[in-house]
């Protein structure tokens, strides 16, 4: 499955009919949710999807605006409902930390789908140009880039006040060239990345040079009124400061994930609990700066399409083992050179990528 992501340009009047189904999704989500919750804790029930999407139609009579959302998209919200519900009870059986489904505030429900029918695209002599929505109309859509497979689902997302049409599809692997190489790579924060061939990767650290600009405005945001119309204007511009860093974010880390995939066959990387990491509360922002997992999960799913493979290994003195002779070399983070009596000198994060490969390679 892959997913292609579109920008879509609605008009003034098809902006309130995407945000109504937002709002009217969002109503339902938490309907859908205090029912289960009011039918087991009251009665000792618990309530089967099927059981509310059925339903829909009787609530459809009772509230007439549900009749102009796509019966699709309300049974997709059903379908979410009870997703959150089977990973708490998920959790919950695996001792993880439950988290028990909350309700969806005004403003945190930002997406729906049509899950199978309900939308098409029109083409013309220049490609895909609209997209039609069943309840909501034609919308001018911008494909920058051509979409393979087949369709599955479309998705509708609002990301601050921008639109987007996300379809998911089913393709057909595409298999790179074979290159013969491997490579072990250790992720850091001084540098985002040191390859055992020797590569550094700069850290472009999108957030912290956003800093300045970010706590200006969020100063502002906090000397506004709430509930005022000036508040919802300042917190447009925050949102507006976080999506560009993300989008940044994830714009660097497709291009280096797509460039390690097409030059090594063989990628390894280590197996670090971030989570524990994050802990750390001098290091979490930089460390969620850098996005590791996100860097690790999309050459993973890259790798996987293009027929190569991703390796994970135990992350233990990768930093003190020595890449020449294999004894220890005791150094504190702050010492950035490795020294052995064997007389290697090298980067300490290219000697740690070099164990790495070793350890993803070694039988």
């Amino acid at each position: 499955m892959k997913t292609y992501k579109y920008r879509l340009y609605p008009t003034k009047s098809q902006v309130e009919k995407l945000t109504d189904t937002l709002e009217l999704c969002r109503v339902l989500y938490n309907c859908a949710s205090e029912h289960r919750k009011v039918c087991y804790k009251q009665f000792g029930v618990s309530v089967r999807r099927l059981d509310q999407q059925a339903e829909l139609l009787e609530i459809k009579e009772y509230f007439p605006k549900y009749k102009g959302i796509h019966s699709q998209v309300l049974q997709e919200v059903i379908l979410r409902v009870d997703k959150s519900f089977q990973n708490f009870f998920r959790r919950l059986k695996n001792n993880e930390t439950p988290g028990y489904p909350r309700f969806k505030g005004k403003g945190w429900y930002d997406s729906f789908t049509y899950p199978q029918s309900g939308f098409s695209l029109s083409d013309n002599s220049k490609g895909y140009q609209r997209i039609k929505l069943s309840k909501i109309g034609n919308i001018k859509v911008k494909l920058h880039r051509c979409i393979k497979g087949t369709i599955k689902t479309c998705t509708i997302k609002r990301e601050v006040d921008k639109w987007y049409a996300c379809f998911a599809c089913e393709i057909e692997p595409e298999y790179l060239p074979k290159t013969n190489k491997s490579v072990g790579i250790d992720v850091g924060l001084e540098k985002f990345a040191a390859l055992s061939d020797g590569t550094m990767v700069e850290n472009p650290r999108y957030l912290r040079n956003s800093e300045v600009k970010l706590k200006y405005e969020q100063r502002k945001l906090s000397r506004k009124k709430k509930g005022s119309n000036s508040r919802k204007k300042q917190r447009t511009k925050v949102a507006k400061i976080h999506r560009k860093i993300k989008n940044q974010r994830n714009d660097f880390l497709h291009k280096e994930s797509r460039k390690l995939v097409e030059n090594y066959d063989v990628i390894v990387f280590e197996d670090l609990r971030i989570k524990n990491m994050v802990k750390n509360h001098r290091l979490a922002k930089s460390i969620s700066d850098a996005s590791w997992s996100r860097f690790i999960a999309y050459t993973t799913y890259k790798a996987e399409s293009a027929g190569k493979k991703v390796i994970l290994v135990n992350p233990r003195n990768t930093s003190q083992i020595c890449s020449g002779c294999g004894l220890i070399v005791k150094k504190s983070l702050s010492v950035r050179t490795h020294r052995c009596s064997c007389g290697l000198v090298l980067d300490r994060d290219i000697n740690a990528a070099i164990n790495i490969l070793r350890l993803g390679t070694s039988p």
